[in-house]
């Protein structure tokens, strides 16, 4: 027991071995949460004799719960089973491999990704002839979300046999959407918002199953327990009935989750749903600096959804906190750059020992912009160099078809999106443009209408840069590859992929070119 608790802070012991009943633990950051949990873990299996599987510890991430099982394992041992520690997807895989047989699907059914998704998506487009974009999947998808919002959608899936045929009076996308359950049942597969609802539907129908889960786990932990949603509260809620025995860790300060559901107010409501609940504030910082952390709390003080509490920091003094604001983003970036090579010349600082955070990847295009003006190397962390981006070096390559015509440009994109010209009628050009000494945009159109090329997009393709062409002595390079994206059909086929962060690196760029100009 001493060694499990040596080394934390009397709160943090608290929550160690607060083992029993409802347990809040308020945990500002750095205050070493993940500590707490894991040391708790340890003390339940060695000091109270739990096995690993009675005990439920759901973390948000994979990467989380990876961690954590890897610290548990080097308290308790590596030979005990820690599957448990999970995310609340994985849970639900674990409960329906055994159970889901009562809801006549098999234990093996296929879990769906965004990309089956899609693919599921693509083959009914196909078979009711539409084209991709008169529905783009973004849409789709997020219509298929708010359906599966509730679980009722659920007991249409379950039923024995084919699913009900498609009413045809219905609009397109509810017809869409029909294929789409259909097409899931075919397959039995169960993309990520079916997981918990077909938990819910398993639970609902079958109360043994609910009482055989209940009874196997004997205590529940959660982790950023602040970013659960209503359907994560209630499953937690309805597991730790029989022994009531759940411990909940996080802070209503660090909610990021509201736009996919989750809700602060399970957090900071939590002795209202439970009045018996025992209340740990974990308030030593041991990430930050005084100045940093009295910032902090300055303004989260004015958060109107909160518990309150103030961190106090372990660390010694730092540097003033300063705040600039610049009247755009490019003064911002100057001044950035200013103070990086004050530092770097005037304080002998390394640049390695300089960083700089940013929100959305598309605005490091400033501060990269300025960087590279002021012969400053920096590296790229979690992410590309903003020119370094898949789309932002497909803009450029039909920028560089329009004025020179370059293989490297022209291998780059014929292809993006689909023209049908894949490797073999690459080959092709390749051997015709190497024996006449072409470039193969100039391949392309000496043999667009050879036999090979006949049923792909070359014309099309031939078409839209010859018309570039002779526009581009007219028109600013912004209209030219605004241009150039809507008539080779590449925005609307990053626009199909759904994908916003691709699209907003493209206005990104759009909007450097104007303002260059």
């Amino acid at each position: 027991m001493e060694e499990l608790l040596s080394g934390l802070n009397p709160s943090q012991q608290e929550a160690v071995v607060s083992t029993e009943g409802y347990v809040r633990v308020i945990a500002g950051a750095g205050s070493g949460k993940t500590r707490a949990l894991t040391h708790r873990y340890a003390f339940i299996v060695k000091e109270l004799g739990i096995d690993p599987a009675n005990i439920l510890s759901v973390t948000f991430t994979n990467k989380a719960a990876h961690e954590m099982r890897r610290r548990v394992k080097k308290m308790i041992g590596g030979e005990q089973d820690t599957g448990f520690i999970t995310t609340y997807h994985g849970f639900c895989v674990r409960v329906l491999r055994e159970d889901i047989h009562r809801l006549f699907y098999p234990k093996n059914f296929i879990i769906l990704d965004v990309e089956d998704q899609k693919n599921l998506l693509r083959e009914i487009f196909e078979e009711m002839e539409l084209k991709l974009n008169d529905k783009t999947f973004k849409r789709i998808l997020g219509k298929i979300g708010i359906l599966k919002g509730n679980p009722h959608y659920v007991q249409q899936m379950i039923l024995r046999g084919e699913m009900p045929t498609v009413n045809d009076s219905g609009d397109l996308d509810s017809q869409i959407i029909q294929q789409y359950l259909k097409k899931q049942k075919r397959v039995y597969g169960l993309d990520f918002d079916d997981l918990l609802n077909f938990v819910f539907t398993l639970f609902d129908q079958n109360k043994e199953v609910l009482e055989k889960w209940q009874n196997r786990l004997f205590y529940l932990q959660v982790d950023e327990f602040q970013d659960s949603s209503l359907k994560q509260f209630e499953l937690v809620k309805m597991l730790a009935g029989k022994h009531d025995n759940l411990f909940v860790v996080g802070d209503p300060d660090q909610t990021i989750y509201e736009w996919r559901g989750a809700d602060p107010k399970y957090m900071v409501d939590f002795d209202q749903y439970f009045p018996e609940v025992q209340t740990i504030f974990l308030k030593e910082n041991y990430r930050s600096t005084p100045e940093i952390l009295s910032l902090g709390n300055t303004l989260i003080r004015n958060n109107y959804f909160r518990v309150d509490k103030d961190m106090v920091a372990t660390n010694p003094p730092g540097v003033k906190v300063v705040h600039y604001h610049g009247k755009d983003e490019i003064q911002e970036a100057k001044w950035i750059v200013s103070k990086i090579k004050e530092l770097s010349t005037e304080k002998n600082v390394n640049l390695s020992n300089i960083a700089i955070l940013y929100r959305a990847n598309y605005l490091s295009r400033y501060v990269e912009q300025e960087l590279i003006a002021g012969d400053i190397e920096y590296k790229i962390f979690g992410g590309f160099k903003f020119f370094d981006r898949t789309e932002i070096k497909d803009a450029l390559a039909h920028l560089r078809m329009i004025g020179f015509a370059d293989d490297l440009s022209f291998t780059r994109i014929i292809n993006v999106p689909k023209r049908q010209i894949g490797k073999k009628r690459m080959a092709f050009l390749r051997e015709k443009a190497e024996e006449e000494g072409l470039s193969l945009y100039e391949t392309l159109k000496k043999y667009k209408e050879h036999e090979r090329l006949r049923r792909t997009g070359a014309k099309e393709f031939i078409d839209a840069i010859e018309y570039l062409k002779t526009i581009s002595r007219k028109r600013k390079v912004s209209e030219l590859l605004q241009e150039a994206m809507q008539l080779t059909g590449y925005e609307e086929y990053r626009r199909e992929d759904g994908d916003q962060e691709r699209l907003d690196n493209m206005a990104e760029l759009l909007h450097s070119i104007v303002q260059y100009e």
